[in-house]
């Protein structure tokens, strides 16, 4: 066989040793990316780089999409790839690559994500939608993901077109009840309601008319509930279903470890807003438990009611 074919002694040798330099290059790039002891070091190679040096690293990084899952999984591995994006034309498109081939996976991971949050802010324009369009199609994924709601709460505060932020937010407010009784979903509604959106507001309380209550039972549904009565667009919507309410179910509401501050909270905003007819409404039906609530999670219904005028009321 002679030393021209690929099958050779000699031609297999020469491609098991630009492996294994590979390999050692690959090794030394991932210790000096990720070693929590490497920050000078790093700083000091990339200050040094020219523009051809930086794109042959990032080439080298983004090669492999497990290594470089694996680097920006690492905590200073993440922190040192945020660094390099945004130095090069060249080297974030080997970025953007390498993040579309995992964005999921990248997005849902608590290091990665800070990557693909810091790609959207340096790319140019097109690859910018690019990346939102692939956000609108993860969305509910990364929502209910304990890492991706984070991420996803940070891409809706920055985006910095109004397009995508409104359709991630019509996202999210569609999807407001599922979300809503999600573990980590519920994050990213309470998040969009902090924002004070007024169109994204009232399409969350139409997402959850009916269910208020039930939500209110929940830990984090109250919270979702109690921010729709910040708002006037979506305060109605709960001030209805408490005046639905049949007494035994709103005692237990009131009595309930989370409920009660949903229904305290109605009661100020009530009064906040001098709408006496609701108030009047919503106390005739609790008056007649407030020594219940008193030996309860209600006790601070029950001193709302007990400072109350009953002479205005009535």
């Amino acid at each position: 066989m002679s030393d021209d074919s690929p099958f050779s002694m000699s031609t297999m040798s020469n491609a098991l040793k630009r492996i294994r330099i590979s390999h050692t290059r690959l090794e030394r790039l991932f210790n000096l990316l990720t070693s929590c002891e490497g920050v000078r070091q790093f700083k000091d190679m990339v200050s040094y780089l020219d523009q051809s040096q930086l794109r042959m690293m990032a080439s080298l990084l983004t090669s492999d999409s497990d290594y470089f899952m694996k680097v920006v999984r690492n905590k200073y591995g993440s922190r040192r790839v945020q660094k390099l994006l945004g130095m090069s034309d060249d080297v974030d498109v080997l970025f953007y690559d390498a993040i579309l081939r995992r964005f999921l996976d990248i997005m849902t991971d608590k290091y990665a994500s800070y990557v693909a949050i810091r790609a959207i802010v340096v790319l140019d324009q097109v690859k910018k939608h690019v990346m939102y369009k692939h956000v609108l199609h993860y969305a509910l994924d990364i929502a209910r993901n304990q890492y991706g709601c984070i991420a996803l709460n940070e891409v809706i505060t920055d985006a910095d077109d109004l397009l995508y932020k409104n359709r991630l937010l019509d996202v999210v407010a569609r999807n407001a009840l599922f979300l809503s009784n999600d573990s980590s979903g519920n994050f990213v509604v309470q998040h969009v309601l902090k924002l004070y959106d007024m169109r994204c507001t009232q399409n969350v309380a139409v997402s959850l008319r009916g269910h208020c209550v039930d939500l209110s039972f929940k830990k984090y549904g109250s919270y979702i509930v109690e921010r729709l009565l910040e708002a006037e667009v979506s305060m109605p919507v709960v001030f209805a279903e408490l005046l639905k309410c049949d007494g035994d179910r709103l005692m237990r509401l009131a009595r309930s470890e989370f409920g009660n501050f949903v229904v305290a909270k109605a009661l100020r905003v009530m009064q906040g807003i001098n709408r006496m007819d609701l108030i009047c409404d919503l106390v005739q039906k609790l008056m007649p438990f407030r020594h219940l609530l008193l030996r309860s999670h209600g006790s601070n219904i029950a001193k709302i009611l007990e400072t109350c005028s009953i002479a205005t009321w009535f």
